[in-house]
């Protein structure tokens, strides 16, 4: 009971006000903002959320703003305490593998082993199981072969609604910056120009071959992220994969939202859980 008296008299107290506020944000949760619309429509610009930072283990405390680390990385994977590792279809918080001060909000689209090849509005994928296991998982409407191997078209488009693809980009044709990148400079593309006959499309010439798709096997134990908004992200697509050091947690709640265009409150959408608002049908916001 005295225990108890005494934990109430220090919560009260402003150091232990401050301590329970950097646990919460060390070790639970913490807060975001939807910066851009490579999540639109699931997640929304101005969209103000928590994230549970114990969704995949524990990451190594830092302090907000700067992005400094509190104790050394005794795991050297960015964790205190090692967790489950992100799957297929996660929406997934985590540091920018390139600016690693930078958080990004992606979907989780591959792991380890998979293989992708994207043209233009259409995402496939060789899940690394067996063609049985995607026969066993995936309609037969969804799947077809290519060199023997069953590949899955947009196989997420279904479950979760919120994912599209329109014309809705700061980039232009995000595919065809991909195509014009890796031909001045492969660098600037994770994913490498392939001609697959069987596809059909528009085909490029890339620095003297041709091309009508982009290729990628995911690394083992590393994850491919991509917005939900196909034709509007600046994603894994660009800069590669992320490791699981980058990994900061899942978006939880919804507990602001403001609509920059018509600058007013989203009242429909505090409260809103993450995890079930992928699966509802998107209102058509401004």
């Amino acid at each position: 009971m005295n225990f108890l008296k005494k934990l109430y008299r220090f919560s009260n107290s402003w150091t232990g006000t401050i301590f329970i506020v950097l646990f919460l944000i060390f070790f639970v949760a913490q807060s975001f903002v939807i910066p851009s619309g490579s999540m639109k429509r699931t997640l929304l610009v101005g969209d103000f959320l928590f994230a549970k930072k114990f969704s995949y283990g524990i990451p190594t405390p830092t302090l907000p703003w700067v992005n400094l680390a509190l104790v050394p990385d005794f795991n050297n994977n960015g964790h205190l305490i090692n967790g489950e590792k992100p799957q297929r279809g996660d929406i997934v918080i985590f540091k920018n593998p390139k600016e690693t001060d930078i958080h990004f909000v992606k979907r989780c689209v591959a792991t380890g082993g998979d293989e992708i090849i994207y043209q233009d509005k259409k995402l496939l994928i060789h899940f690394n199981e067996s063609n049985e296991w995607v026969a066993k998982n995936f309609p037969k409407a969804k799947s077809f072969k290519i060199d023997g191997k069953l590949w899955v078209e947009n196989p997420y488009m279904t479950k979760f609604k919120g994912i599209q693809y329109k014309h809705e980009s700061d980039y232009g044709d995000i595919f065809r910056v991909l195509m014009g990148n890796a031909s001045i400079n492969s660098a600037d593309v994770d994913m490498r120009p392939v001609y697959i006959p069987s596809l059909g499309g528009e085909i490029y010439d890339v620095k003297g071959e041709r091309a009508n798709a982009m290729y990628k096997k995911v690394e083992d134990d590393k994850f491919y992220m991509m917005g939900d908004n196909r034709d509007n992200s600046n994603d894994s697509r660009f800069w590669g994969s992320v490791e699981y050091r980058h990994i900061i947690g899942k978006p939880w709640v919804i507990y602001f939202s403001w609509d920059t265009d018509t600058m007013s409150v989203r009242w429909d959408r505090l409260g809103a859980s993450i995890d079930e608002l992928q699966y509802l049908e998107p209102h058509d916001y401004n």
